[in-house]
């Protein structure tokens, strides 16, 4: 069987990555997209393309035909639907169809991607692979529909062998961002100007290119059941907005923002959304999110895997690049 690695999601932020990363271990790298996905974040790379859905086990069976390792990274990644049941569905049926067709083709090892999205945050203290939610206690569709996700992945490692490791990045930025991600979006208004206070709360930045190794190593010495959280350095979004503001040359915002105001301003933004399809920037699940501080522990990925991660500043500054470059800033 030859060096040849599936990869879903590789027209994504996350996905190109691990792409890329595939690429220079020297492994052929095949990726799965669906017709309508664009190739720009890959686009000049010796990357073999498929058309396929990873919710239908049939297009996955036999993009997995003659590869030995396989990469899942592509999801649903929405914190707001019209349905928001169609994000659970979609993730759900992603890790089911996509995993049943690795073990039917008989796939050496899998890394599947999760999310920290799936573990519980605490009180402000960073949390570990330990910390784990439960459909009750989690918040919003995204959330949950990862969490349900890795349930079945872990069910199938155990009922039925399926030899995969499961990786769980926190909040990953840096070029190529090109939907943008939620994070994304909040960087390039930070960038222009648009973003004048900050609600208490925090997150755990990280490179995608840092992820992307991580995947790597997790494929290379990760444990067959074992999830590892793919961190980076925890950050208030006070701070985060700062560091944006000195790197675009702007002045850090300094309102302080209590929630309740906002959760009006939240519902009218969705009102709005269902009747234009698009995506709003501020929703009530992201509200309810923000009590918690989403700090996070990477201590067994460095520990197990040699797993580390640049300072955030470097990821900010490469996605402000990225961003600029690309005409995001105008």
């Amino acid at each position: 069987m030859s060096d040849t690695v599936l990869v879903t999601g590789a027209s994504g932020f996350v996905g190109a990555a691990v792409a890329r990363a595939a690429l220079k271990r020297g492994f052929k790298v095949r990726a799965l997209m669906r017709p309508t996905a664009s190739h720009a974040n890959i686009a000049g790379l010796e990357i073999e393309t498929v058309a396929g859905d990873m919710r239908d086990v049939s297009s996955m069976t036999r993009a997995l035909q003659g590869t030995r390792y396989f990469f899942h990274v592509a999801a649903d990644y929405r914190l707001w639907a019209p349905d928001p049941s169609e994000i659970e569905r979609n993730n759900l049926m992603g890790a089911r169809a996509t995993m049943q067709a690795a073990l039917a083709a008989g796939v050496e090892r899998v890394v599947y991607t999760s999310s920290v999205a799936a573990l519980k945050p605490g009180s402000g203290e960073p949390v570990d692979e330990t910390s784990r939610h439960s459909p009750q206690s989690v918040i919003g569709a995204y959330k949950r529909s990862k969490l349900v996700a890795e349930r079945e992945v872990e069910r199938l490692i155990a009922d039925s062998r399926l030899p995969a490791v499961i990786v769980a990045p926190s909040t990953p930025i840096g070029p190529r961002d090109i939907k943008p991600t939620p994070t994304g979006r909040i960087i390039v208004e930070a960038a222009k100007g648009k973003m004048p206070g900050f609600v208490d709360t925090g997150l755990n930045l990280v490179h995608v290119d840092d992820v992307a190794e991580g995947h790597m190593l997790a494929l290379e010495r990760g444990r067959i059941g074992h999830n590892y959280i793919l961190g980076g350095t925890d950050m208030s979004l006070q701070a985060m907005l700062g560091e944006i503001a000195r790197l675009s040359g702007r002045r850090p915002p300094k309102l302080k923002m209590p929630r309740a105001p906002l959760f009006p301003l939240a519902f009218m933004a969705e009102a709005v959304a269902r009747m234009t399809g698009k995506e709003p920037f501020l929703t009530a699940d992201a509200l309810r999110m923000s009590r918690y501080r989403m700090f996070f522990s990477s201590a067994k990925a460095k520990t197990e895997l040699g797993y580390m991660a640049r300072p955030p500043v470097e990821a900010l500054a490469d996605a402000l690049a990225w961003f600029g470059a690309n005409g995001y800033l105008a």
